[in-house]
């Protein structure tokens, strides 16, 4: 009998952990008009805790590059929003669903920047009151530079994870964006890539201007290097900078 109520118990627990887990997709309009697709996951803390704002890399999406890292920082008491950029696809397996609202016509990294300023603007008129950080993976990672230093007022923390660079960014690169920047950041790269000559330099560049940096290794390229599948090896090292990151930079009032 003791048992059978153990059971039980464990599995209501379980129906309730994936309740909170699960996300309710909302949409919002870019200021250019383009409907741009995401997942809330609400914390239990409420509206007042710490929103993570979550881009995908080139070619992904929101949830199939993000569920389980947005799972992971849900139980860690934030708010987390993913969002679907028009500059993205199927690279983790997900459906792109703002892509497929403009009938996967093609964009550039740059272009997506208005997607991110939209989700800054959703958060805030959503009511989610409480510090705010944004992340981005590869040229995500390079356009939340830009969105933290032109909403300084807004963001209270940036955390890029394989920033990009190159031709690609050439019309939004995130150099102009780290002089005087006045938002807490976190640079992250894999040894494999920090071992690339242009990378480190990025990584100095970091350094010089106050921005924290972080090698992960074992790690792969972007957000992944969180996901223990896709490094085929432990992330808790890398997992352990980040929390200790956001929770030094997004204190509740």
């Amino acid at each position: 009998m003791i048992m059978r109520r153990i059971v039980v118990a464990l599995a209501a627990l379980a129906v309730t952990v994936t309740a909170v887990a699960k996300p309710v997709e909302v949409s919002f309009a870019a200021a250019d008009g383009v409907r741009v697709y995401g997942d809330v996951y609400a914390s239990a803390a409420g509206k007042t805790a710490p929103t993570i704002l979550l881009f995908h890399q080139a070619g992904g999406d929101a949830r199939g590059e993000y569920l389980r890292i947005a799972i992971r920082l849900l139980d860690e008491g934030y708010n987390v929003i993913a969002v679907d950029q028009r500059s993205g696809g199927d690279r983790f397996g997900g459906e792109n669903r703002t892509v497929a609202a403009l009938d996967n016509a093609e964009f550039g990294y740059c272009d997506a920047y208005p997607d991110l300023e939209a989700a800054l603007t959703y958060a805030r008129e959503a009511g989610f009151s409480g510090p705010l950080a944004v992340w981005g993976s590869s040229y995500s990672a390079a356009l939340v530079f830009q969105l933290g230093a032109k909403n300084a007022q807004e963001v209270d923390a940036i955390l890029g994870f394989s920033p990009a660079a190159g031709p690609p960014l050439a019309d939004c690169a995130l150099r102009p964006y780290l002089e005087d920047l006045a938002v807490s950041a976190l640079a992250l790269r894999p040894r494999r890539e920090y071992e690339i000559e242009s990378v480190r330099k990025q990584m100095e560049e970091f350094d010089s201007v106050g921005v924290q940096t972080y090698v992960a290794d074992p790690g792969v390229h972007g957000s992944s290097m969180l996901s223990d599948e896709r490094v085929q090896a432990s992330t808790e090292a890398t997992w352990t900078v980040v929390l200790e990151f956001l929770k030094a930079n997004l204190r509740e009032n």
